[in-house]
C-alpha cells in the first residue's frame, strides 16, 4: 500500500495524530483516546500501520492469555515524501485535506466534550489571518516558525503540561486581475 493510501485514510489519520507527542499507547488505551471508532476498525488500522512500519511496538505484555502491545509513532514513516506530495492530483488534495480537517473536527469536538470549556483558560482557539508574502517572505516566514515550534517538539510530558495540538493550514489566495492594484494603498 502507498505511503499516501496508507496515511491519508481519516481514522488511520486519526490514530497516528493520537500519537503526536511522543505518546505511548496500547490498542486498548488507544481504543479509550478515539471511542468514536469501533474497535475491530481500530485494530484493522493499527496492524496495517504497524506492518507499514509507522507505529513500533516498544513493548509486550501478557494480559489474560492474549499479547498487549504498546506502540510509538515512528515519525518519519508518518510523512508522505515531497514526491509523493507532487504526484498527488487536485482530488487527491482535497481528499487529504478533507482528512486533515475531519481529524481537526475530532480534536475539537473531544476538547469541548469536556465539561465546560474555557477557551481563554486553556489556551484554545482558532483564527485566520490574510498575509502578504512575496515567496521569500514565505519562506522566511516558515523558517521563523519552525524555529519557535521545534524546541517545543522535544518536551517530554510533565504534570506541568497539557497536550496542545497545533496545526496549521498555508492556502494561497487564487490570484484575481486588478486585486493587487486595489489593495495597494494608494499614493498622493
Amino acid at each position: 500500500m502507498a505511503s499516501a493510501d496508507l496515511l491519508l485514510h481519516p481514522v488511520r489519520l486519526r490514530i497516528v495524530q493520537a500519537f503526536l507527542g511522543d505518546r505511548l499507547f496500547t490498542t486498548s488505551q488507544l481504543a479509550a483516546e478515539l471511542d468514536d471508532v469501533p474497535v475491530g476498525s481500530l485494530y484493522r488500522h493499527v496492524g496495517l500501520l504497524t506492518r507499514a512500519g509507522v507505529l513500533h511496538v516498544v513493548a509486550e505484555r501478557r494480559v489474560r492469555g492474549a499479547v498487549e502491545r504498546t506502540y510509538i509513532l515512528r515519525q518519519a514513516a508518518a510523512q508522505l515524501s515531497p514526491d509523493e506530495i507532487a504526484a498527488m492530483t487536485p482530488d487527491d488534495h482535497r481528499h487529504a485535506f478533507m482528512a486533515f480537517v475531519a481529524s481537526l473536527l475530532a480534536e475539537a469536538d473531544r476538547y469541548l466534550a469536556t465539561g465546560k470549556p474555557d477557551p481563554a483558560r486553556d489556551g484554545a482557539g482558532y483564527r485566520m489571518a490574510a498575509l502578504w508574502l512575496s515567496d521569500a517572505e514565505l519562506a522566511e516566514f516558515l523558517r521563523e516558525l519552525v524555529s519557535v515550534i521545534q524546541p517545543r517538539l522535544a518536551n517530554p510530558p510533565a504534570k506541568t503540561r497539557r497536550r496542545r495540538v497545533v496545526a496549521g493550514i498555508i492556502l494561497p489566495a487564487p490570484e484575481q486581475p486588478g486585486s493587487k492594484q486595489r489593495n495597494q494603498p494608494r499614493s498622493g
